[in-house]
């Protein structure tokens, strides 16, 4: 019987400096989107997936992320002295139960593939789900909900991908198909930003995976690739070498890229349109800009 994916690990190290100065005293993880923080985002994706346990990679400097999951019990007495029970509620989405939350510390820069490896001793042998905050997913059903149902039938290894346009393969990972399923791939290999003109095909890997246990054993040999970096992706292609099948997943959703400023700003524009209680407001504005914009050309 194939295995539950019941653990997810968020790589959450990296400095932001696309994000300065911003990110000099605030974790991009908790930049708000909206009116949450990116890490809420992949949070409720991966609950909504069935994930019960969740490793945060994290570096120096992240304590506001680690405070950010905590009971505050200041603010709920406030919240609840002054009657404001639906804030409360909204609370309760980000606190965490005590022991489904773990913390580990990359002290090198080393890449994604490393920062995966830091979680090895908490995985064990079990498969496990990758989720990069920074890749938010607009879905009706959330993207790590849909590739775990589409893994219960597959097993193996799968990874979200989405097709870019050719002069932006250069920017990720891309897969090498083998056979073209429609919404599954079969993949025989994956290329971590190959040069301009060199990706075999136009599909790229987006920030959800879900791994076997092998993948850690392929980690463990700290082989680096494209940047001087460990990356996922080859050890994700080394199971293809040792037989162990590869699927991509295209997903159904809307990426936006919030690692950058760009990503971030449409995504902001995308979520905050989405919302009952902002979308008037939003549009409005949106339209007086575009008139305006208009007049002065």
């Amino acid at each position: 019987m194939r295995r539950k994916v019941t653990k997810a690990i968020f790589p959450v190290a990296g400095l932001g400096t696309r994000f300065l100065p911003a990110t000099k005293s605030v974790p991009k993880e908790i930049m708000t989107l909206v009116d949450r923080p990116l890490v809420q985002y992949a949070i409720d994706e991966a609950r909504a997936a069935g994930i019960k346990e969740f490793i945060f990679v994290t570096s120096r400097g992240k304590g506001a992320l680690e405070d950010y999951f905590d009971h505050s019990p200041v603010l709920e007495q406030e919240l609840r002295k002054k009657g404001k029970d639906d804030l409360l509620e909204v609370l309760k989405d980000t606190y965490m139960e005590s022991g489904a939350i773990a913390y580990i510390r990359q002290h090198q820069a080393l890449g994604l593939g490393h920062a995966v490896w830091c979680a090895r001793r908490l995985i064990a042998n079990e498969p496990f789900a990758v989720i990069l905050p920074d890749d938010v997913i607009a879905a009706d059903k959330p993207c790590l909900q849909q590739m775990v149902e589409a893994y219960e039938e597959t097993g193996g290894n799968m990874v979200a991908a989405m097709e870019v346009a050719p002069e932006k393969a250069s920017s990720y990972g891309v897969l090498d198909v083998a056979e073209d399923m429609g919404r599954l791939t079969r993949v025989k290999g994956m290329v971590e930003k190959p040069p301009f003109g060199e990706a075999p095909s136009n599909l790229a890997v987006i920030g959800r995976y879900i791994l076997a246990p092998s993948v850690m054993k392929n980690l463990n040999k700290m082989k680096k690739g494209a940047g001087g970096e460990i990356q996922l992706t080859d050890a994700i292609a080394q199971d293809i070498d040792n037989e162990q099948p590869v699927y991509g997943y295209r997903f159904d959703g809307k990426r936006f890229d919030c690692g950058s400023k760009a990503g971030f700003l449409q995504a902001t524009v995308a979520f905050a349109l989405a919302r009952p209680d902002l979308r008037d407001d939003m549009l409005a504005y949106i339209n007086s800009v575009a008139l305006n914009a208009s007049a002065a050309e």
